[in-house]
């Protein structure tokens, strides 16, 4: 009894001292799982750390940026700290924290700092220390993807937007004596087409560059080319001219944007070597839309038959078709960019590491398979990006309806786009943006001035020698006669017309002045710039004739009858020499500007941009002396094509120096304020040299010769960009 009481007690005993090894055991395990975890959160921060101070080791290795090269994809920093075990990527959740941080925020020490306990300029000293090392890392990748087939399809691809551009600058001037008859526009409102286009284009350069900054390169060309396209195509068909000043409006906002985004999208795919040339080659396209939109003027424009009319209130005329065709690039545009990828500096600029991995891993396969070695890996697997700053963005309570988030969202955007701006004025960059500015002012006032004020100067020529070869005929008396052939250029006085017939006649610029006419018949006749000035008509009929009231200036009409009259303008270019020579002259200055674009690519590496920008407007000036010779239509045209020959190349290097000047998320930005300045110094240019046209010549040719020489003397006091990578 007593050994079986012994024994029960020994195995109560040892079951208890099991349980309690049980729990110690399992004790030990949960401590060793939480110490395990603090170890693993602890090295990976420590291997983060570690990280930023080896890159200089990184770039030692010349072509070989990181570990060994993956086939198939490549990693980032959002993705680096993998563990096989638990599955745990940095960003995500990752255990316990370390203990040696309270609940009052301090940091343990040896641990780094979180960016939540920074100040804003401790983050923007990281960031732009980021950015300088992508910069040079960045100019290593893009010579490792070679330049190739990628960057020539994205050549042409924007080299349309840019035609684009160029077309809408010419074709203003072109259907401006078109649509102002055919829409009766008064010489007081005929001005409001030009500078409405110039306004649209000075608001969406700024726009659009702005954009191009917040949401990209690519969506925004999309954007302002949609809207460029579809304005521009409605345009043609729009009768009233309010409603055709509103469409204009809207397609020069489109278009206003081509320029700042074309060049900093293209110049971000470029090396260092290649993107002074390629930049100014891809200038050339502006060119061509100007010679596009002047063949399509001469072919297109002085076919009247080409025209139709659904009754009288819709006509359809032949500039109608010219504006329909010159939409034709930027559609081509648009639908080219759809298949082209977003700019990769732009995407690491904004922490999109791993799009802008693949892209430019597409664009290295692209440019290898295309020089036959389809096997060369791209070896690069990881690339910094710059700190991302949280902007802290104040939205409304009431935000509920589409409308109103609609409305945020755009203040917002407006709002980035007002910051990204003011940030052009901030070191290091406020010295260039207001260099940059005097000199985009000058050459705009003075090119846009002039490239006016000479197609102007030889109109006034043309008219002069039109109205010195004027017929004078008084007191002439005819009568029962039938006039059936055209009269022009002709002033008749003090002429008595009885019983006459005028059936099928033209009149261009023909004046009656004094005359009587008495038992007429005017019947079928056509017009343009006749008056009849202080006239008497009695018994006279007037059949189907656009011979309206306006055209009867202080005359007196007795017992007289009208039928089928003819309202509105009417277009006619039969037998026009004056509209043929205005889209010749247009096309040889254009054309002018091929030899001026080749030695600025040619020349652009070699010489550097400083000497190209200022040699060239220093020169531009000195020949703007060589107008005092001007003195017929042909010596005109002659002064217009040097001039416009010379100005390319300070335009070339121009739009080099610009984007080369301003960081990536500055770039879009500072371009558009600059190219908006251009339009406004247009605009100001057209009113002053338009003003002056056949009262003097000294005063346009020292004006344009001043501001050209100034702008260049402070061309040369930009910094040189030709050895520095793409900040």
């Amino acid at each position: 009894m007593e050994e079986t009481y012994k024994d029960r007690t020994s195995l109560v005993k040892g079951a208890k001292d099991i349980v309690k090894e049980v729990k110690r055991q399992a004790v030990k395990k949960v401590n060793k799982a939480v110490d395990k975890a603090q170890d693993g959160y602890t090295q990976r921060s420590y291997n983060r750390f570690q990280d930023e101070e080896d890159d200089d080791d990184y770039y030692a290795q010349a072509g070989n940026y990181d570990v060994e090269a993956n086939d198939d994809e490549g990693s980032s920093e959002a993705t680096e700290g993998h563990d096989e075990d638990d599955e745990i990527y940095e960003g995500e959740y990752q255990g316990i924290p370390n203990m040696g941080q309270g609940k009052d925020g301090m940091v343990a020490l040896g641990q780094p700092m979180r960016d939540e306990y920074k100040d804003r300029h401790e983050l923007e000293t990281e960031r732009k220390a980021d950015e300088e090392e992508l910069a040079q890392q960045y100019e290593l990748i893009i010579q490792e993807c070679g330049h190739g087939r990628f960057q020539w399809a994205l050549f042409f691809v924007l080299g349309m937007a840019l035609m684009a551009d160029g077309v809408e600058v010419f074709v203003v001037g072109f259907v401006l004596p078109s649509a102002e008859t055919d829409m009766c526009i008064p010489n007081s409102g005929s001005g409001w087409l030009g500078d409405i286009v110039y306004l649209g284009m000075m608001v969406g350069a700024f726009f659009w560059g702005g954009l191009a900054d917040k949401v990209g390169r690519r969506q925004s060309l999309l954007i302002c080319m949609s809207v460029n396209g579809f304005f521009a195509f409605l345009s043609s068909f729009v009768q009233g001219y309010g409603f055709f000043l509103f469409c204009r409006l809207f397609s020069g906002f489109g278009i206003g944007g081509a320029v700042p985004t074309v060049f900093s999208y293209f110049s971000e795919v470029l090396a260092r070597e290649k993107r002074g040339e390629h930049l100014s080659w891809l200038c050339m396209f502006w060119m061509i839309g100007g010679i596009y939109a002047s063949a399509m003027a001469w072919a297109i424009i002085p076919h009247y038959g080409w025209s139709f009319s659904m009754g009288s209130a819709y006509q359809f005329h032949s500039w109608r078709v010219f504006v329909i065709v010159c939409a034709l690039p930027c559609v081509s545009s648009v639908v080219a960019l759809t298949f082209m990828p977003e700019s990769p500096r732009f995407l690491l600029e904004v922490g999109k590491h791993d799009e802008a991995w693949m892209i430019l891993k597409q664009i290295h396969d692209t440019n290898m398979r295309a020089r036959g070695q389809p096997e060369k890996v791209f070896t690069v697997n990881r690339i910094k990006t710059p700190k991302q700053i949280d902007e802290l963005i104040e939205i409304e309570s009431d935000t509920g309806t589409w409308y109103r988030r609609c409305f945020v969202r755009i203040r917002t955007e407006l709002y980035g786009i007002w910051l990204t701006f003011m940030r052009c004025f901030n070191y290091p960059v406020k010295d260039n943006t207001i260099k940059l500015t005097a000199v985009w002012f000058t050459l705009s006032f003075g090119y846009y001035g002039l490239s006016v004020w000479f197609p102007d100067v030889i109109k006034h020529l043309q008219s002069d020698e039109y109205a010195s070869r004027v017929k004078h005929f008084h007191n002439e008396e005819v009568s029962h006669f039938v006039f059936n052939f055209t009269l022009e250029n002709q002033i008749h006085s003090n002429g008595e017309y009885i019983n006459d017939r005028f059936i099928m006649m033209k009149f261009k610029s023909v004046t009656f002045e004094d005359s009587l006419f008495k038992n007429c018949v005017f019947e079928d006749i056509t017009s343009l710039n006749t008056y009849f000035r202080n006239c008497t008509f009695v018994n006279t009929t007037f059949y189907n004739t656009d011979l309206e009231q306006y055209k009867f200036v202080d005359s007196e009409l007795i017992n007289c009858t009208f039928f089928h009259i003819r309202t509105g303008c009417q277009i006619s270019f039969d037998d026009d020499y004056s509209a043929y020579w205005i889209y010749f002259v247009n096309f040889l200055g254009t054309l002018a500007v091929l030899p001026g674009n080749i030695v600025s690519a040619l020349l652009m590496d070699r010489i550097g941009r400083l000497t190209m920008l200022g040699g060239s407007m220093v020169l531009s000036g000195i020949s703007c002396f060589f107008l005092w010779f001007g003195t017929s239509e042909s010596m005109m045209i002659g002064m217009l094509c040097l001039y416009n020959g010379l100005t390319i190349s300070a335009w070339n290097s121009l739009d080099v120096i610009t984007v080369e000047l301003y960081p990536t998320d500055r770039r879009a930005t500072g371009f558009g304020f600059l190219n908006a300045l251009c339009k406004a110094a247009a605009v100001l240019g057209n009113l002053i040299f338009g003003s002056l046209v056949g009262i003097t010549k000294a005063i346009p040719i020292l004006l344009a010769s001043t501001v050209l020489v100034c702008g260049g003397l402070v061309g040369l006091r930009l910094p040189d960009t030709r050895t520095q990578v793409l900040m």
